[in-house]
């Protein structure tokens, strides 16, 4: 019977730095009526509420709350930290949100400032001359593929037309 009342409501734990709370699942009409056991130590009686203070790993270990003929047993072996800090979901939240913001605003400076040079190439303004734009002169033909010139048959003397 003890293991369905359980299994219907279970342990709630709760860790605060070295504080660490056991709520026993099991109700009765006072909370006097609970007596609280870890093993091996005898029992203590208590409310529905079992403190630990300054919890180490010292008190790991099987913890039994009994009321009446129901007994629920939690095997605890818990982490704490002194210098730990707790925060709550909103603040959490609020830093999320607040860092997505300055990403964003990051985005937008980079891309207005970005979108002002977009013709310009290279370093500085002041490297490329300003004023009309300078005339370059056609690449310099292949050698390989020189055209044909009337009156100059020497490179391509030996294409001659077959006949199929």
């Amino acid at each position: 019977m003890a293991d369905t009342m359980a299994e219907q409501n279970p342990f709630q734990v709760v860790i605060s730095k070295t504080k660490v709370t056991i709520t026993c699942p099991i109700e009765s009409e006072s909370e006097s009526d609970i007596q609280w056991k870890k093993e091996p130590e005898q029992a203590k009686n208590g409310k529905q509420d079992y403190v630990i203070e300054e919890y180490d790993s010292s008190k790991d270990g099987l913890y039994t709350c009994t009321s009446g003929g129901n007994s629920a047993r939690l095997y605890l072996k818990a982490k704490v930290c002194r210098n730990c800090e707790e925060l709550d979901v909103l603040t959490v939240a609020g830093v999320i949100i607040a860092d997505l913001l300055i990403t964003l605003g990051v985005l937008i400076l980079v891309y207005y400032f970005s979108k002002n040079r977009k013709g310009r190439v290279g370093g500085s303004a002041g490297v490329h001359p300003r004023g009309p734009k300078m005339v370059r002169p056609p690449p310099v033909p292949n050698p390989d593929y020189e055209p044909i010139r009337k009156g100059q048959r020497d490179v391509y003397a030996g294409l001659q037309s077959r006949g199929f």
